[in-house]
Parts: C-alpha cells; sequence; structure tokens
C-alpha cells in the first residue's frame, strides 16, 4: 500500500500546455497556435522552430512577446469489482478527471540581425507549465485502499480461526471477524501536482549565401516542480483503519506526500534552412537533454512493523504471545500450537505485503534528496514550405522524439514501442495589406503500449486544429491572436491488479484549449 500510493501520488506529474512529445512544449509562440506548421517560416518566432531561417530576416532587432492560457483535462474510468465494497458508491464503475489551468504562459523571443549574422535569445516554458488537480485522486488510489479493506477482513477471519484451534487449550478467540464484518470501506484521497521547465536559449545564425543559412546554439532548461496529495481517514467496515496499524495515533493510516523537484539541464542544437524560388526548407536538431531531478522531500506513510504488538495488546490475540510456544513444547499441543501460529503469520504476511510489497520502489522515486531520471527526448523537425502565390502560402512539417532513448526513472522509456511522431500542415491567406488569416493541422501519434499506460502518468494520440489571425498594425508592429484545440481519442485496454489478480477494464483520454496573443516588434 506504501509503495503504491506513494508511486501514484507523485507520478500525475507532468502538466503542459503542449502541442507536442510528451515533455516538449513545441507553442512556444503564438504564430504556431494560428498556424501548426512553423518548421519552414522565416519570421521571429523561428528563434525556436527554425532559427537558422531567422538570418533571412532584415537586418535590425526583431522582438516577440506572447500571452497564452491552457485549460486541460485528464479522464480515467475504471471498472474493478471490489469498487462495490465503497460505502459511499456501492458500484464497479468509476470516473476519475483531472482538471489542469494553466492561465499565463509567457514567452520572449529575440534576434538581432546585422551583415547576415543573427543573434538570437529565447525565453519559455518548454515544458509543463500549469497544476493538474484530481479532486477525488485516482483509479490505483482507490483500488489500493479496496485491496486493503480485503486485506483486513481476509486477516480477521483467519486470526480468528487459528485462535479457534486453540479453544480446548483455554485460548480466546479474539473476535476480529465481528469488529471487521465486511470489507465496506471509506477514504479520502486527493492530488495536485505543477511543473515548470523553463527554457532559456541562446544561438548564432550565419547566412553562407542568400540561399541558404545555418544556425546553433543552446538551451538551458530549470525544472521546478512540486507534487502533494493524500489519502486519509481509510476505514473498514466502519472502524477506522489506525485501529488496526496503531490506536494511540488516529493518523496513523494516513499516507501524505509532499515533494519537491528541482533540476538544470543543457540542450545544445543545430539548424539549417534552404530556400530556392518560392520553397523553403529547413531542418532543426535538438540533442538529448540530461536532466536530474533532485527530491525535497515530506513524506508520511504508514508502517505495520508494530502489528503484532497491536493485535496482542489491543486485541487480545493471545496466539501472538511469544512464550505461548515454549510453554506448549514436549505436550501433546506442540504441534497444534505451531500449527496456529503458523497459519497467523501467513495470514499477516498476506496482508503485510498489501503494504510493503515492492517498497524500495516507491521510495526510490520520492525520497528526500534522491535524484531522479528525466531526461528531455533529443528532437529532430523537419519543415517544407511554398509560396503558391503573393498573398497565399503552405506549409508541411514533421517531428520525431526520440522518447525511447531519454532516461526515465526505472527505465520506464523501454516500455514504449518507439518515439512519438508528429505530421502537422498550415495555410496562410494574406486578406489584405493589414490582415493575414491562417489555419493548421497537427497529428501526434505516440509509440505507446499497454504495458507503459497507468492512469498516473499517460497520453494519448491526438489530432490539434488552429486558427487565427495577424494583423499588420504597422511595418513594425505585428499582432497574433489564436485558439487551437486538441482532440484525443480514447485508450480502451484490460488492465491485472497486481495484488488481487483480478482484471479491470480502463478508458483514458483528455481534452487540451489554448488561447494565445502575441506581439511583434521589428526595429
Amino acid at each position: 500500500m506504501k509503495k503504491t500510493i506513494l508511486l501514484g501520488l507523485g507520478a500525475i506529474l507532468a502538466f503542459g500546455a503542449q502541442a507536442g512529445g510528451m515533455l516538449t512544449n513545441t507553442n512556444q509562440n503564438v504564430a504556431f497556435n494560428r498556424m501548426m506548421s512553423r518548421e519552414a517560416s522565416i519570421g521571429i518566432d523561428g528563434v525556436y522552430s527554425n532559427p537558422a531561417g531567422v538570418a533571412f530576416l532584415a537586418d535590425g532587432a526583431h522582438l516577440s512577446i506572447n500571452w497564452q492560457a491552457a485549460f486541460q483535462t485528464r479522464t480515467v474510468k475504471n471498472d474493478y469489482a471490489p469498487f462495490a465494497y465503497n460505502a459511499n458508491d456501492p458500484s464497479t464503475n468509476r470516473k476519475f478527471k483531472g482538471e489542469a489551468t494553466a492561465p499565463v504562459l509567457p514567452s520572449v523571443q529575440f534576434a538581432y540581425n546585422k551583415k547576415g549574422w543573427s543573434f538570437q535569445a529565447n525565453l519559455a516554458l518548454g515544458g509543463g507549465g500549469g497544476k493538474c488537480e484530481f479532486s477525488n485522486g485516482l483509479g490505483s488510489f482507490e483500488r489500493i485502499v479496496a485491496n486493503t479493506a480485503l486485506g483486513v477482513t481476509q486477516l480477521a477471519q483467519g486470526i480468528d480461526g487459528a485462535s479457534q484451534q486453540l479453544a480446548p487449550l483455554g485460548i480466546s478467540n479474539p473476535g476480529l471477524s465481528n469488529i471487521f464484518k465486511s470489507p465496506a470501506y471509506t477514504s479520502e484521497s486527493y492530488m495536485r501536482g505543477s511543473q515548470y521547465f523553463w527554457n532559456f536559449s541562446l544561438a548564432a545564425a550565419r547566412k553562407i549565401n542568400q540561399n541558404v543559412a545555418v544556425a546553433a546554439g543552446v538551451r538551458a532548461v530549470l525544472a521546478d516542480a512540486n507534487y502533494y496529495g493524500y489519502v486519509k481517514n481509510i476505514t473498514v467496515s466502519g472502524v477506522p483503519l489506525s485501529m488496526v496499524i496503531d490506536k494511540t495515533k488516529p493518523n496513523s493510516a494516513n499516507i501524505e506526500l509532499n515533494c519537491d523537484q528541482s533540476g538544470l539541464g543543457f540542450t545544445p542544437f543545430v539548424g539549417v534552412d534552404v530556400k530556392t524560388g518560392r520553397f523553403n526548407f529547413s531542418a532543426k536538431y535538438e540533442f538529448k537533454t540530461r536532466l536530474r531531478l533532485k527530491n525535497k522531500s515530506v513524506n508520511v506513510a504508514p508502517s505495520i512493523g508494530n502489528l503484532p504488538q497491536v493485535l496482542a495488546l489491543d486485541y487480545g490475540v493471545e496466539l501472538l504471545n511469544p512464550n505461548l510456544a515454549e510453554k506448549y513444547a514436549g505436550t501433546p499441543y506442540q504441534s497444534i500450537v505451531a500449527g496456529a501460529q503458523q497459519q497467523l503469520v501467513e495470514k499477516m504476511t498476506e496482508f503485510g505485503a498489501t503494504f510493503d510489497q515492492t517498497l524500495e520502489e516507491a521510495i526510490g522515486e520520492f525520497e528526500d534528496g534522491k535524484k531522479v531520471a528525466s531526461d528531455i527526448p533529443a528532437l529532430l523537425t523537419l519543415g517544407a514550405g511554398m509560396q503558391v502565390t503573393d498573398r497565399f502560402n503552405v506549409n508541411v512539417g514533421f517531428h520525431y522524439f526520440f522518447d525511447k532513448q531519454a532516461t526515465s526513472y526505472n527505465n520506464r522509456q523501454e516500455l514504449l514501442k518507439r518515439g512519438t511522431a508528429e505530421f502537422n500542415a498550415g495555410v496562410e491567406f494574406k486578406a489584405n495589406k493589414r490582415l493575414t488569416l491562417s489555419c493548421g493541422w497537427q497529428n501526434t501519434n505516440y509509440g505507446i503500449t499497454d504495458e507503459y499506460m497507468d492512469d498516473k502518468s499517460f497520453v494519448v494520440c491526438s489530432n490539434s486544429y488552429a486558427l487565427g489571425a495577424c494583423v499588420h498594425v504597422s511595418k513594425k508592429v505585428d499582432l497574433n491572436v489564436a485558439y487551437f484545440t486538441t482532440i484525443y481519442g480514447h485508450k480502451k485496454m484490460t488492465e491485472v491488479d497486481h495484488n488481487t489478480g483480478l482484471d479491470y477494464n480502463s478508458d483514458f483520454t483528455r481534452t487540451n484549449n489554448v488561447l494565445g496573443v502575441g506581439v511583434d516588434f521589428h526595429f
């Protein structure tokens, strides 16, 4: 129980307003939000999407200031038979919904061009950027509570059964089955996670000639995250679970996580842009970012190390008397006592496994002072654009995130089939001298497997659609406004609870909506 809930509380992780890979926000400028395909465009937003192409802008300073607001939901449906023991909702079906908001996602791009050179800087949230809250926890939380309730009642029955064998010796039955009559349970759970991956990059680009430009740079990634959650006030058959663990401590059965994570990484990148006639082609490669997040945690979790003493002293379980075996040694009752104690030990061991199974895995990720692997994958982008007419142009692009080569905690990346692939397309139409209209589409296809998916951290393949406009306020000022939405599919699968061996059905999906406004200045 300790392992699974701590893991679940901490691993809900990355909320982001991303239109990109698992850990990357590619919408770092509102121009992307209104068109989706900017890899082959030449503009100040290219400081992120096409740094080599920025070298073709006019000499002088170029500045882009952007604001975005993002709103997401994550929904998981589970159908698990023991949920029927929930005293407040005796059904097997559950819907767990997380709501995430990021009302302020800022970004700034700057370039200074002179004599074929371009010196560039970018400040943006390259990952995360908001908070995600599950007000009623997650299905994995409730499954553990339901399994624990079953374990408590089975333990009570086992203790009574073992004690009953010694009734002829005058050893009393503690009657735990009368206290924990059924696995009916109640609990309270909550989860909140926030994550901010601040990016600051510096780059330089150079025009080789009038048709070719190259670029190189480096990005610093400063990660800052906090995860807080709990599962508390657990009762079984109306009795607080703490009464089994430690009667003197009402909170002894509560689980609480409060973990801050921080880290610093660096991302080198290179790019090239080639112009020929009405066509423009570009490519960019970002190297893998080695990122290790350091934990600063104050975690609370229950322990059943004193369970034998609790049962012996508080519930009168005479079978746990350490002198009992010695008392009957050499008598006809020796084997009876030993057999009953062995049966009790087996029941206690089974119950304890619910709490302590694979404990090291959970503590390993969120232990105070521990460093956790969280690499940002390498990224290859390709783009092609065509100026069809003087007023109409079309772009297409491709992204590939090397997710399987980016190390994550417990090498979870090895469960993926491949990295994330994205295809996009966008069009722009110059309605008049003052107004350019645009729209776009992007398909995101993750290389996920059933083994990779869980309710604590999941992704779902999707299609995004963008719409926006650029208002040319003057020769030196452009105003970008945009909106994009992401339509996610459903990932439906059958999973197995590792504690009970029971099958259950899961249905994963998400929503995402982003608004943006940006102003570009050319000096």
